[in-house]
């Protein structure tokens, strides 16, 4: 089980990434249109680096909904590979079998 404060953390980064998705995405446009004046395109930048860091996409971390272990995480599945496994074990995820030969 992950540290609490870590999981809440995470959750504080996806709530202020999704508040700011669609102004980082206009600063961005701005940014790479390369028919913008140099001085509209340097404005863009500083107004991109005043928003807060943890508003950026790439600072959240993928974690297991059921523990919020951070690491073996698929994707898919939206969990860890050890919970994966137990869950499994127990016959909780349909059509998923313990191999056994």
């Amino acid at each position: 089980m992950a540290k609490k404060s870590m999981v809440e953390r995470n959750k504080k980064r996806e709530r202020l990434a999704k508040r700011y998705a669609a102004k980082r995405a206009a600063l961005r446009a701005v940014i790479d249109d390369r028919q913008t004046e140099p001085e509209e395109r340097f404005q863009a930048v500083m107004q991109l680096a005043k928003l807060p860091r943890n508003g950026a996409r790439t600072r959240i971390r993928n974690r297991c909904q059921v523990t919020g272990r951070s690491r073996g995480y698929y994707r898919k599945l939206k969990m860890s590979r050890i919970a994966l496994r137990q869950l499994a074990s127990f016959g909780q995820i349909p059509g998923m079998t313990k191999a056994s030969w």
